[in-house]
């Protein structure tokens, strides 16, 4: 069975760590990656956002680097 876009997209944060919406269109031809993004967030991965002038920087953050807030 193939890979959906968001097993897809959550191997390239593993493997490079971060995806913009660019890549995830040319590699995966997903047009909503903020849509993968908060299905898997609600995986419990955690990944930042960082904005860039024109687009989102998604970045996975390894399980130590989690940050809690009291």
């Amino acid at each position: 069975m193939p890979a959906t876009q968001q097993d897809q997209i959550k191997t390239h944060l593993q493997v490079y760590g971060s995806i913009t919406p660019i890549e995830a269109l040319k590699e995966y031809g997903c047009f909503r990656l903020a849509s993968v993004i908060y299905r898997l967030r609600a995986k419990d991965l955690v990944i930042d956002t960082e904005g860039a002038e024109k687009y989102a920087v998604y970045t996975l953050r390894k399980k130590d680097q989690r940050q809690f807030k009291f």
